[in-house]
C-alpha cells in the first residue's frame, strides 16, 4: 500500500489542502472533487493508482481542509475556483497531467482543459457533466434558484441538509451494496457544510453554476478539435447527473471509452475496483 501524502500550500493568500501519491517521476493525475465532498472522496483510489502516477487531489476553497474565506473575502465561482486550481498546478510545476474530473470537478477541469489545451494528457470523467442531456429534475430547483433566489433559496437549503447529503451517498446503490457506503463519508460531508458560513458559500455556488452551461460550447469544441483520450466511468443510477450526460460525450468523442456502472452519484464508495482498473489500463495505454 503506497502512502498518501497530506500537504497544504498558499496560493493568492488561501490556503489550499492537497493529497498527493506516487512518484513525481511519473505521469501527473490531477482528481478534482466535487460537491459536497472534498479530496476525501478519493481516499481509497489514491493508493491503488500510486504506482502508476503522481496524484494531485486539492480541496477545493470552501471545502475539506482548504480555506474557507467569508463571502465579502472571496469570489466564489467557478472562474475563480478554476483560477486557484491552475495556479496551485503552476506551483507544483506540473506543466501536463491527466484530469479526473467529478460533479463540480468538472467545470473546474473542462475549463483548464478548454482553455489550455496543451497541458491535458487524459480525462477521466465519473459524473463529470459537459452536456445538456445530462441534467435530471434534480436541477429544476436549483435552475429556478438561479432566475429568482428569494422565492427559492429555502428549498435549495434543503439540498444542504445531513439527510441530503446522504442520499448523495447512498441512492442508485444496489442493495447489496449499500453496506460498503461509509457513514463517514456523509458524515464529514456535513461537518463540512455545518461550518458557520458554509451554507451561505454553498448558495453562492449553486447560483454561479449556471454560468458552466455557457461554457459547454467552447468544451465541446476542444473535445471535438483535439480529441483528448477520454475514459467515462459513471453510475448509471445517478439521479443528479443523469447518465445520458455520459453518452453524449460519445458524440464529440467516438473513441472515449464508456463504462456505465450500477452505482449512483459517488460510485467510487460502491464500485472502487470497477473504477481503478480501468483507470490504470487507460492510463497505460495513453500516457504510456
Amino acid at each position: 500500500m503506497t502512502a498518501v501524502r497530506h500537504n497544504t500550500v498558499e496560493i493568492q493568500g488561501q490556503r489550499v489542502f492537497y493529497r498527493e501519491a506516487g512518484d513525481p517521476a511519473k505521469p501527473a493525475l490531477v482528481l478534482l472533487h466535487g460537491f459536497p465532498s472534498s479530496s476525501a472522496m478519493f481516499r481509497n483510489l489514491l493508493p491503488s493508482l500510486a504506482e502508476d502516477c503522481h496524484l494531485i487531489a486539492p480541496d477545493h476553497i470552501g471545502f475539506g481542509q482548504s480555506a474557507m474565506p467569508a463571502l465579502d473575502e472571496f469570489e466564489y465561482t467557478f472562474d475563480k475556483l478554476t483560477e486557484i486550481t491552475l495556479e496551485l498546478l503552476d506551483t507544483l510545476g506540473l506543466d501536463r497531467f491527466a484530469l479526473y474530473i467529478q460533479d463540480y470537478g468538472a467545470p473546474i477541469g473542462l475549463r483548464i482543459a478548454s482553455r489550455q489545451p496543451e497541458r491535458v494528457t487524459a480525462i477521466i470523467t465519473q459524473s463529470g457533466n459537459a452536456y445538456l442531456e445530462g441534467f435530471t429534475p434534480f436541477w429544476d430547483v436549483l435552475f429556478a434558484h438561479a432566475s429568482d433566489r428569494v422565492t427559492h433559496e429555502p428549498a435549495v437549503r434543503e439540498l444542504l441538509t445531513a439527510e441530503a447529503t446522504k442520499w448523495q451517498y447512498t441512492h442508485g446503490v444496489p442493495a447489496d451494496r449499500l453496506a460498503l457506503v461509509s457513514p463517514d463519508t456523509w458524515t464529514l460531508d456535513q461537518h463540512y457544510l455545518d461550518r458557520p458560513g458554509n451554507k451561505e458559500i454553498q448558495l453562492e455556488l449553486f447560483y454561479d453554476y449556471k454560468n458552466n452551461l455557457d461554457g459547454y460550447p467552447a468544451v465541446q469544441k476542444y473535445f471535438a478539435e483535439h480529441r483528448p483520450p477520454v475514459l467515462i466511468t459513471w453510475g448509471e443510477h445517478d439521479e443528479i447527473f443523469g447518465a445520458e450526460g455520459a453518452r453524449a460525450y460519445l458524440r464529440d468523442l467516438p473513441d472515449a471509452e464508456l463504462h456505465l456502472l450500477d452505482a449512483g452519484h459517488f460510485a467510487l464508495e460502491t464500485h472502487g475496483a470497477e473504477i481503478a482498473a480501468p483507470i490504470r489500463d487507460f492510463l497505460a495505454r495513453t500516457l504510456g
